[in-house]
Parts: structure tokens; C-alpha cells; sequence
């Protein structure tokens, strides 16, 4: 989150935006860039709120509906803040027919949450994903983005009890 540090609440950094005029150049149109400047604005603001979205729809000079429609169709893009671990379960059939129900069922209890939650301490938030793209691996949890293939309620246990013993530190 660098780029973070050197811009104001939400706006981009003069780099960032350098950065993303780069991006744009190489599209036929500013609107095809909206995906990869989504992805610059959840990394610089942490998720993107209204005021994120209307920042980047300015930015790219399009209208505010077309951000929200890219960003409430795709699941990576986040609307809310979320905790410092980001616990991600495919639950697509693949993943479902492995246990991922299950898995997300017991995670959920473990850490005391609902399915799209943030424990109070701010260290996890559990979602639901469709379709992580491992399904040899299933069922998959990803966690910040890092795949755990065939993961089982123990190996989740452990992530959580590692991460809690550090600290929470990433």
C-alpha cells in the first residue's frame, strides 16, 4: 500500500496517477483501464467506498454506474473494509462437493462471524467466493490472495491460531 501513504484520503497520488495515464494509454478507451485502476484504488484505500468509485469514475472520465456496475458484479472488489486477513472460500460445486460448506461453516465458528464479517479484533474477514480457479485443489481457501489447496477445517484452525500467536502481522 504505498502508493497509499503518498495520497490524500481518497485521491490518488500524483505517481498514481501517472501510473494510471500510462495504463490508459494502452486501451482503446479509459474504460477499458477500469479494471486495473479498481484494482490500484483497493490496494491504495484499503476497499472502495462511494467516494473511491466516483474518484476513479472521474479519473477514467466515466459515469459513476459504470464503476459500480464492474465493481458489485465481481467479487474481488470490495465495498466495506475488511480485516487484515482476507479469508476467501470457493464454494463453486468443485470446492462444494470437497467439503467447502463445511469448511466455511466451521470457520465461521471458529472465528465467531457470519459469512461476510470482521472478527472485532479487525484480523479476518470471511467471504464466500465462486470459483477460485484450483478446483484439483479443492476445496480452496485463498488468504490475501495466496492459494491453500484441499484445505480442511485443521489447516484453517492452525492458519488462525499462527496468525494470532504473531500478532496478527502479515
Amino acid at each position: 500500500m504505498s502508493a497509499q501513504l503518498n495520497a490524500t484520503p481518497h485521491r490518488f497520488s500524483e505517481a498514481r496517477l501517472a501510473e494510471i495515464a500510462e495504463l490508459v494509454k494502452r486501451y482503446p478507451s479509459a474504460q477499458s483501464a477500469l479494471m486495473p485502476v479498481l484494482y490500484m484504488a483497493q490496494e491504495d484505500f484499503g476497499y472502495l467506498s462511494m467516494d473511491v468509485q466516483q474518484h476513479v469514475a472521474d479519473v477514467l472520465n466515466l459515469r459513476l454506474m459504470q464503476v459500480r456496475e464492474v465493481v458489485t458484479f465481481y467479487t474481488m472488489f470490495r465495498e466495506q473494509p475488511c480485516g487484515s486477513y482476507l479469508l476467501e472460500v470457493c464454494t463453486s460445486s468443485g470446492c462444494m462437493l470437497n467439503g467447502a460448506y463445511e469448511l466455511v461453516t466451521h470457520m465461521a465458528d471458529t472465528l465467531g462471524i457470519k459469512i461476510g464479517e470482521t472478527t472485532p479484533d479487525g484480523l479476518f474477514t470471511l467471504t464466500e467466493v465462486e470459483c477460485a480457479g484450483a478446483c484439483g485443489g479443492a476445496p480452496v481457501v485463498q488468504v490475501n490472495n495466496v492459494y491453500h489447496e484441499k484445505a480442511t477445517p485443521e489447516s484453517m484452525d492452525a492458519l488462525i491460531t499462527q496468525v494470532r500467536a504473531s500478532g496478527g502481522g502479515k
